[in-house]
Formats: structure tokens, C-alpha cells, sequence
């Protein structure tokens, strides 16, 4: 590649930064790359960005709020038993 290519390839990098776009690398499956492009094209299309955007964060994102705290607190603990005996140990005199 001569070096007019890439400074080509600089000016567009630099103009898509400008625009607000970060460029990424992923690593997934090879079965999965289509659907990884298929997601970042549906939001980088106009049309389709809010309403994907949205369903990843309800489907994904939504699911990682709050930490353990708020799945422990969230959780249906009425019918659980909570209560356990007392271990004292054993004895260990000679």
C-alpha cells in the first residue's frame, strides 16, 4: 500500500472520529460474525439505530444494572428457608 492510500485511509479515520465513531475490534465466533456485522450495520443505519439500540439495551445491557445487590434484592426469597444451625466446630483437645 504507497503511502497516498494511507493517508487516505488516515483522513477518513479521522473524519469518521469527528462524527462521533470509535473504531473497535471484536473477537467472535466464526458463526457469529455475520450477526456481529448485521448489528453494527442496523446501528449505523439511520433508520433502524434507535429502535436497535433500544432492543439491546432491554435484551443485554438492561440485564447488568444494579450488581448482585439489587439481584439479591430483586430476587423471590419467601419460600426460602434462611435459618441454619450453628456449627461450632469440633473438639480438638489431646
Amino acid at each position: 500500500m504507497s503511502s497516498t492510500e494511507q493517508s487516505a485511509v488516515t483522513r477518513w479515520r479521522k473524519r469518521r472520529e469527528r462524527q462521533g465513531f470509535v473504531r473497535l475490534e471484536v473477537q467472535v465466533r466464526k458463526d457469529d460474525a455475520s450477526l456481529v456485522r448485521e448489528i453494527a450495520a442496523a446501528l449505523g443505519d439511520p433508520e433502524r439505530e434507535a429502535e436497535t439500540r433500544a432492543i439491546l439495551r432491554e435484551k443485554i445491557a438492561g440485564r447488568r444494572t444494579g450488581g448482585l445487590k439489587a439481584l439479591l434484592t430483586a430476587a423471590p426469597l419467601d419460600d426460602i428457608d434462611l435459618e441454619r444451625q450453628r456449627d461450632l466446630g469440633r473438639d480438638v483437645s489431646l
